[in-house]
């Protein structure tokens, strides 16, 4: 009969298997731990990029609104001149001293115009607190309820930035 061969394999070959398997064992695992490093910097790298980004955003708006904030104050600064020029213009008495302030009042309402600004509070027009600043009511039957019967001081906005409320009376309030 045939005898089977057996084929024994030295250790130090079984050690060197077991080594090398043992190599790639933790090879893996070092690849699996630069993984989860590289993931976690990618991470960290996304919230740095979104926190530039919220923070380039918020300074834009801060120059925007510094930019409307002081051109609110300037026209501020100049309203009450406009007002003196209309209230000479209703009283003056000369031929060409009226005329020549109505010619002034023209100026100053096209250069405001160019600025964007809009005078707004008219009688008639439907009382909102949220542009009229109400000092004075009155009932009185020729306007609805809550009509602006009567405007002291026109109001001024750009955009929708007001810039002065007008100040009026109000007809049948509540």
């Amino acid at each position: 009969m045939m005898e089977e061969k057996r084929t024994e394999v030295p250790e130090t070959e079984l050690e060197n298997a077991e080594a090398k398997a043992s190599e790639e064992t933790k090879e893996a695992a070092d690849g699996g731990k630069a993984n989860e490093e590289l993931e976690e910097t990618k991470r960290k790298y996304l919230m740095m990029l979104a926190e530039y980004d919220n923070f380039r955003k918020r300074a834009q708006k801060e120059r925007e609104s510094a930019y409307a904030d002081a051109y609110a104050d300037a026209l501020t600064a100049l309203l009450p001149v406009f007002d003196n020029l209309e209230r000479a213009s209703a009283f003056a008495g000369g031929d060409g001293m009226a005329e020549g302030i109505t010619m002034i009042i023209n100026q100053f309402k096209n250069a405001l115009a160019g600025m964007g600004v809009e005078s707004y509070g008219e009688a008639g027009d439907e009382f909102d607190p949220n542009i009229h600043n109400a000092i004075m009511q009155e009932d009185n039957e020729e306007f609805a309820e809550n009509v602006i019967s009567e405007v002291f001081q026109k109001g001024y906005k750009r955009g929708e930035k007001i810039i002065r409320f007008a100040m009026v009376k109000v007809a049948n309030c509540g």
